[in-house]
């Protein structure tokens, strides 16, 4: 079970409700397993993070950064964020909402490329 803070679940919720452009484009492209038939979810709250997107299918972590994080301390927190993910094992693939918005192809043929074929059962 991956670790969470509970006192985040309401804000995550929020979060949900009101995605940004970039993550409503995205999560119209990802949900209900459109990409090699992995499921993918919103706003997880993993620690004492919200994550964008979490497929526990291939340990991926999906971001999409807006302005904020172009700046000396957002790039210290995604670095702290990061580490952290990646120490729980999860690889995290950032995108900028921009190159979301503007090039939507490019960033699903990445996330394709970082998913591992889905095991077949036996």
């Amino acid at each position: 079970m991956l670790p969470f803070n509970k006192d985040l679940k309401n804000f995550a919720r929020g979060l949900r409700i009101n995605l940004t452009d970039a993550e409503r484009l995205l999560w119209e492209k990802i949900r209900r397993k459109q990409i090699k038939d992995y499921q993918f979810y919103r706003q997880k709250n993993i620690g004492n993070f919200i994550v964008d997107f979490y497929c526990p299918g291939a340990k991926i972590i999906i971001e999409i950064d807006g302005g904020q994080h172009n700046s000396v301390e957002g790039l210290k927190k995604d670095r702290v964020r990061d580490n952290y993910l990646a120490g729980l094992g999860f690889t995290v693939l950032r995108f900028s909402d921009r190159e979301v918005l503007t090039n939507v192809d490019a960033v699903l043929e990445r996330i394709y490329e970082h998913l591992k074929s889905p095991s077949v059962p036996l």
